[in-house]
């Protein structure tokens, strides 16, 4: 009799209701959760890919801006997407999940909301940096991507609060600067941070900082802005974003995909 009691209360525990966590003894990666098509190439920091139709795909935009005692306030906007931090760990439903945040590469957070204070000293404890990425992940912790690309952009951080010149007049706000600098190193055939979509308005300077372990040449598709990259050095490529449209940035020699720009 008490076993059949167990067995009633068993089957009446989830209240018949279907559950996105994963099972006992399965990684993220084995959850529920059939959305996309699940590849076996990674994101660069151990996470695999989970790639959608392009259309109704996940996307997100990143906004930085100094932080008046330390650090920086980052600011995500995203579209066909919300987070979800009360189902992390669970199996991947589309448009759901979280972001984390990366610097020239190196792991810093998890973000589960729109903004997020990123403090002095976690960019010290990453080894410093300009280029700041924010991806977009499913509950899973498998990287949402749109033609094998993980769904991210990147900003960078090109000053502080404390670096602000003493004799600007309170009176008048510093204006945001308009351009976009894109910083990207090839190390052993793999490019960091990994490539993404950066959205940039048209009219606006785009600069590449491109540093290579081999030599090779930079190449904006669209564009036809060609510059060599000798070994070892970082090169610098700055050009007007005047053609609106999706543009492919990659190397000659190597075929690597470094980017994509995103030009509205």
């Amino acid at each position: 009799m008490l076993t059949a009691v167990a067995l009633v209360l068993g089957a009446g525990g989830c209240g018949g209701r279907a559950t996105t966590h994963h099972k006992p003894g399965t990684s993220h990666e084995q959850a529920t959760g059939s959305v996309g098509r699940l590849l076996t190439s990674g994101d660069g920091s151990g996470h695999r890919l989970r790639q959608v139709d392009a259309e109704g795909a996940p996307e997100v935009s990143v906004a930085v801006r100094p932080d008046s005692e330390d650090g920086w306030n980052v600011h995500l906007s995203v579209r066909n997407f919300r987070f979800t931090p009360d189902s992390v760990g669970g199996g991947a439903l589309l448009g759901r999940g979280h972001a984390r945040l990366f610097l020239d590469g190196h792991p810093l957070a998890r973000v589960y909301g729109a903004w997020f204070h990123l403090p002095e000293s976690l960019i010290r404890s990453a080894g410093g940096g300009t280029g700041l990425t924010a991806r977009l992940y499913a509950d899973d912790h498998t990287a949402w991507a749109v033609d094998s690309t993980p769904v991210q952009a990147t900003a960078t951080l090109t000053t502080t609060a404390t670096s602000a010149p003493a004799s600007t007049p309170a009176s008048t706000p510093a204006e945001p600067d308009p351009d976009t600098t894109l910083e990207i190193s090839v190390h052993d055939g793999k490019v960091s941070p990994a490539p993404g979509r950066a959205e940039i308005k048209k009219g606006r300077t785009v600069r590449l900082r491109i540093r290579s372990d081999r030599d090779d040449t930079l190449h904006v598709h669209g564009y036809d802005k060609e510059a060599r990259l000798p070994a070892g050095k970082t090169v610098t490529l700055t050009f007007t974003a005047d053609r609106t449209g999706l543009f492919e940035v990659e190397t000659h020699e190597s075929d690597l995909l470094l980017t994509q720009l995103v030009v509205r």
